[in-house]
């Protein structure tokens, strides 16, 4: 009997990539026997390589290709002979790909060149009307793979961040995440600084500031030399290493970003701020899914006080 190949496609941002795991397990318990590739981003190959449902990572990029570009990865596609296809995050270009690829099973939205799929639902996630975790678990369902487990998980182990965490062992820590891609869900970084500065001197807690590469100068400009009890890490861990940080985390405050779906997969609670005017940006999609987390949220960033989101901190702390 020949082995089932199924191809799975999400190659945007690593926080939405994130929320396909439940999915992705789904596929792998109802297809026990086939392989299942997962095309990524680069940026989220790392992680990719986490999950254990996943047999193989591909990579590839969230960028406009040539058309020649194309046509070679559907060649390569092909070659391996993949039996299904299902597209989480639909783009013409993917959706041509899967038809060039001659996957006889192409699941996914009807959208962005959807009459190239056989097998289709409208694409009404940007309703909000719930959880990222089970739209894609609706797309499992179209493809075969029906699950109620919403469970979001990796396997990363806390001591990959031994070497972030040297002098600090032993300390409650707190990791604090104040950026965000989207300026509309952006907590002014005044009032980040603010809360991680009394984190720290209230509560005298030891504060880790982390975010991407791009951010390391806004970290030095906000976060440099406010109190001895915060360690600015912005720009300096990869993927895994924050995973790896945020396990060893008592708690994350974030705006709507990709860690707050990073600490729910390695089990750390969040108290994350939301905008709640616009619903397909808001929590009921975009929500933390780790246990004893919080959302604070509001029509108004500029409104939710620094106060309301540390005594919600507190809150999540049990203090």
């Amino acid at each position: 009997m020949k082995k089932i190949k199924i191809l799975a496609v999400r190659n945007d941002r690593f926080g939405e990539f994130l929320l396909n795991i439940p999915a992705l397990r789904a596929l792998k318990r109802e297809f026990s026997t086939a392989t299942l590739s997962l095309a990524v981003n680069p940026y989220n190959a790392e992680l990719a390589a986490r999950i254990d449902a996943i047999d193989e990572v591909i990579v590839w990029e969230n960028r406009k290709h040539r058309f020649m570009e194309v046509l070679r990865f559907a060649r390569q596609l092909r070659k391996k002979g993949f039996d299904l296809c299902i597209i989480f995050n639909p783009s013409k270009e993917i959706n041509l790909l899967s038809f060039l690829s001659g996957i006889p099973l192409r699941v996914g939205y009807d959208r962005k060149w959807g009459f190239l799929l056989n097998r289709r639902i409208k694409d009404t996630k940007y309703l909000g009307a719930k959880h990222e975790i089970d739209y894609n678990l609706d797309l499992a369902r179209l493809a075969g793979a029906e699950s109620c487990d919403r469970a979001i998980s990796l396997k990363i182990s806390p001591d990959e961040a031994r070497g972030l965490l040297s002098g600090v062992a032993g300390q409650p820590l707190v990791a604090v995440h104040p950026w965000t891609s989207d300026p509309l869900k952006q907590w002014p970084l005044e009032y980040f600084r603010g809360l991680a500065r009394r984190l720290a001197e209230e509560l005298k807690l030891k504060v880790i500031i982390v975010g991407g590469k791009e951010e390391r100068e806004a970290g030095l400009k906000y976060f440099e030399g406010i109190s001895p009890l915060v360690l600015n890490l912005t720009g300096k861990t990869t993927l895994v290493e924050l995973g790896a940080l945020l396990a060893n985390c008592r708690l994350l405050v974030s705006g709507d970003s990709g860690p707050v779906h990073l600490a729910s997969c390695v089990g750390t609670p969040v108290v994350a701020i939301f905008r709640n005017d616009l619903p397909g940006k808001g929590p009921v999609r975009w929500g933390p899914a780790s246990a004893g987390s919080i959302v604070v949220a509001g029509p108004s960033l500029e409104e939710i006080s620094v106060n309301e989101v540390f005594i919600k901190a507190k809150e999540a702390l049990k203090l």
